[in-house]
């Protein structure tokens, strides 16, 4: 019997017998498990009480309509992500100028940071009908809207990242001979990524709300047109469609640069 026993615990503990969770399947169950049950309860909330559809429709409703509007949904999603696209990779340009600013002149960075923080007490949605009237209904205010959303956590975390960068490294390199643009090139730009990845991941979940926010000021076209116009008209349902959209949207844009921030950082998550 004890025999039987040495030999079933003999497999049972073997390397192959016992096959570990992945840590991607760790990091991903838990999120989707919750947002599972929470599309459930709210399934069987809507059943049970009899809710309208125009007071808050059932996630199969929704999820129906978006299927039969998917076309169209699929037409003003490529306006929204066109004007998303484009304000982001202004703030890029301008954040990265303002950061590299910074850190060059400390006078700069005295100066300009300050401002940088106040400009976020000042809502968008504010700014949004004054970049109407100052540039028409074309494209350029929606743009500057995206810009101007996700302008501060790139600027702010470059900034961060070049003035982290490490004294020694920098000496080291001076000693050499090294000019400013290859202490610039060769040390702080590399040290800086990951925090440059952590404000464009912050950005890059602002610019699609942005470019909404934009599109319900004034435009032709857009996801944020999209579902003004199906709350206008009733259609509850399309107008969580277009939510949804909007969701997966950012997510999608998050899951890119998470991607670009683990190729082009691979040695920060080694060293982590």
């Amino acid at each position: 019997m004890s025999s039987q026993v040495k030999s079933i615990l003999a497999r049972t503990q073997s390397p192959g017998s016992v096959q570990p969770s992945s840590p991607h399947v760790d990091r991903t169950l838990p999120p989707v498990a919750l947002a599972a049950a929470v599309i459930a309860i709210w399934e069987l909330g809507v059943r049970l009480t009899g809710l309208r559809e125009i007071q808050l429709p059932a996630p199969s409703r929704i999820i129906q309509v978006g299927l039969i509007q998917l076309p169209l949904i699929a037409d003003h999603a490529g306006a929204t992500l066109h004007v998303a696209m484009i304000g982001l990779a202004l703030a890029v340009l301008v954040g990265a100028a303002f950061a590299f600013l910074m850190e060059a002149w400390p006078l700069a960075q005295r100066a300009v940071y300050p401002l940088l923080v106040v400009s976020q007490t000042v809502p968008t949605i504010a700014i949004a009908p004054l970049l109407v009237i100052l540039f028409g209904l074309g494209i350029l205010p929606k743009v500057i809207v995206v810009a101007l959303v996700c302008f501060f956590p790139i600027t702010v975390n470059l900034a961060d990242g070049l003035r982290g960068t490490s004294a020694t490294l920098v000496d080291m390199l001076r000693t050499f001979g090294a000019t400013r643009w290859q202490v610039l090139r060769k040390v702080k730009l590399p040290a800086a990524l990951p925090a440059f990845f952590s404000g464009l991941k912050v950005a890059v979940t602002y610019c699609v709300i942005g470019a909404v926010l934009g599109e319900w000021i004034a435009a032709p076209k857009g996801l944020g047109v999209f579902m003004l116009r199906s709350f206008s008209a009733g259609q509850t349902a399309q107008a969580f469609a277009g939510i949804v959209a909007v969701s997966l949207l950012t997510i999608a844009l998050f899951g890119i640069v998470l991607l670009c921030e683990r190729r082009l950082t691979r040695w920060h998550y080694r060293k982590s």
